[in-house]
């Protein structure tokens, strides 16, 4: 029998210690606490995934535009479940191919391989993984809004077909041709962005005046009643901005111009010109001594700033006889009385530029470069501008002129308005209406995140239009509306909430500060705060007053040299 070996157990005590015990308690407390955080975030992720995270997102807008199609790559980011917009080289990139999306009215198929050429681009600068949840939209302008609905939708088809499969988030409906009144309306939301504006007391916004190449697009805050098919109204913060907004399609100054030479030619024919290959009509609007290639050319260069001018003012009155509102100032269309300051974008730009006026431009320096430049032979003209090609320089004539008669002669403005600026961006912010369409979309997303608030409601205004016999107009009021607005907040000391936008204030515009163009806009109410205090010290003067424009009267001061025979005939 095998013996037994016993392990016996030793005698000596075991002692337990207390701090092991104090150990393992802590211990426990600190994985219930961990557990308990990490639950919290998760739900708070899980619930609020927004207001928890930063990331980066994209965004792609097509413009297509009458002279050409541009993309645009915006790439911004969302904190605390808001926006923050970087439109400089890190946060906007783009890319045009040439020509527009409505010269294919007879090749749609082309429309695509251009459309496919700038979805390449975009994808080169959003990643692979960002492309999916990246919006694009293609939102065409004028060019497509001259051709008919057919040749339109034939375009568009072609360009929903390569959108669709670019791998980038997209729907049928991104696609469209937008109204001239968005079109202005997206510029002006940019405008007021890059201004600091945006969010603010509607009477301290910019209007903006664009000059593309197949339109013209006015914008701007009036209190005026409006009828609703010339009226927006946005809101942001606690202000609403109702807007006047109006395209005027075939007033863009390339299409413009090829109307008033028609006009010319017609004109010249009622006259009793029987054979134009003979004695052509004049044409004031190009200067003398300029050759132009083409055969069917009708008419003989004249370069006469005046009658070039006349010639653009007769255009725009056109059909005048037909305002059935309270104003017209350009043919039978309604447009409220001017109010604050405003931005002239795109070819008023150029053409100020052009003439070494920009960006303070008053209208009467460019009134007399305009008649300089339009009067000189053009030999001397094509020796001092070199650089330029012969097509390029012989407009600035006609481009000078119509907008002299455009903004002074028919819209009313001064020859020395102080309100005016010209400029296509503020503070490196682009004045592209794609921008701003961007800015409007991008805001409108993030809302829709957010169902139990409202940010930003874009609509168009409830009114009624009746017709006063004793007057012999239209008539229109503006009823009331109940909607909900969100609260503004305060980020920073000199930043605004506006939705849930981040916008940051520039400081200038047009080589002004806007504390200037502030102090310009309160002068009135000095005066009368001024005139109201019976203890003011008599060697003090009031601040200055800025007169009222009477647009029967030219500005004296301004204008240096000669006079301004047409504002007179008209």
């Amino acid at each position: 029998m095998d013996q037994v070996k016993l392990q016996l157990r030793s005698n000596r005590p075991v002692y337990r210690s207390f701090y092991s015990k104090q150990s393992n308690s802590r211990s426990r407390i600190l994985l219930y606490t961990s557990i308990s955080i990490a639950v919290i975030v998760f739900c708070c992720i899980l619930f609020f995934p927004n207001k928890m995270r930063q990331y980066t997102k994209y965004m792609v807008v097509i413009d297509g535009g009458s002279t050409g199609t541009r993309i645009h790559v915006f790439k911004y980011e969302v904190r605390s479940g808001n926006l923050v917009l970087d439109f400089t080289e890190k946060g906007l990139v783009s890319m045009k191919v040439n020509p527009g999306l409505s010269a294919y009215a007879e090749e749609p198929e082309r429309a695509g391989a251009a459309v496919a050429e700038l979805v390449e681009f975009a994808k080169k600068n959003v990643p692979r993984e960002g492309r999916g949840e990246a919006e694009i939209r293609l939102m065409a302008t004028a060019g497509m809004r001259l051709l008919k609905k057919e040749d339109q939708e034939k375009i568009l088809d072609v360009c929903r077909r390569v959108l669709r499969g670019s791998g980038f988030s997209f729907q049928d409906d991104w696609a469209t041709v937008i109204s001239g009144s968005d079109e202005g309306l997206y510029a002006w939301v940019v405008a007021n962005y890059a201004l600091g504006t945006l969010g603010g007391d509607p009477a301290k916004t910019t209007g903006i005046i664009e000059l593309g190449g197949a339109s013209a697009q006015i914008t701007f805050f009036s209190n005026e009643p409006m009828p609703p098919e010339y009226s927006r109204t946005v809101k942001f913060g606690n202000f609403t901005y109702n807007l006047y907004s109006h395209s005027f399609l075939q007033f863009g100054q390339n299409v413009a111009l090829e109307l008033l030479k028609e006009s010319l030619v017609s004109r010249g024919q009622e006259t009793g010109v029987k054979s134009l290959q003979q004695v052509k009509p004049m044409d004031p609007c190009t200067p003398r001594g300029y050759l132009h290639d083409k055969g069917t050319w009708k008419l003989s260069p004249k370069g006469n700033f005046s009658e070039c001018r006349s010639a653009s003012l007769k255009l725009m009155q056109k059909g005048k006889d037909r305002c059935s509102y309270q104003s017209c100032y350009i043919g039978s269309t309604f447009i409220p009385k001017l109010q604050g300051n405003f931005l002239a974008t795109e070819n008023f730009f150029y053409t100020s530029k052009f003439f070494g006026l920009a960006p303070r431009a008053f209208l009467s320096d460019l009134l007399v470069a305009g008649q300089q430049f339009c009067e000189e032979d053009w030999s001397k003209l094509k020796k001092k501008y070199q650089s330029l090609e012969d097509e390029d320089l012989h407009r600035y004539c006609f481009s000078s002129a119509y907008i002299v008669a455009l903004l002074h002669d028919s819209l009313g403005m001064a020859l020395d308005d102080e309100r005016l600026g010209c400029a296509n961006e503020v503070q490196n912010i682009p004045l592209d209406w794609a921008l701003g369409a961007f800015v409007l979309q991008s805001t409108a997303k993030l809302d829709l995140q957010h169902s139990n608030r409202i940010d930003l409601v874009w609509r168009n205004p409830q009114l009624k239009t009746i017709y006063d016999l004793e007057k012999g107009k239209y008539i229109v009021t503006r009823l009331r509306v109940f909607s909900l607005v969100m609260k503004e907040e305060k980020m920073f000391e000199n930043d605004l909430m506006v939705g849930r936008l981040l916008v940051f204030r520039p400081q200038e515009v047009c080589g002004l500060r806007s504390a200037d163009l502030a102090l310009r806009q309160s002068r009135e109410d000095r005066r009368l705060r001024v005139k109201n205090q019976s203890t003011l010290d008599t060697d003090k003067k009031p601040a200055p007053v800025s007169k009222k424009f009477d647009p029967n009267q030219s500005s004296k001061r301004r204008v240096r040299r000669g006079s301004d025979p047409i504002h007179n005939k008209t």
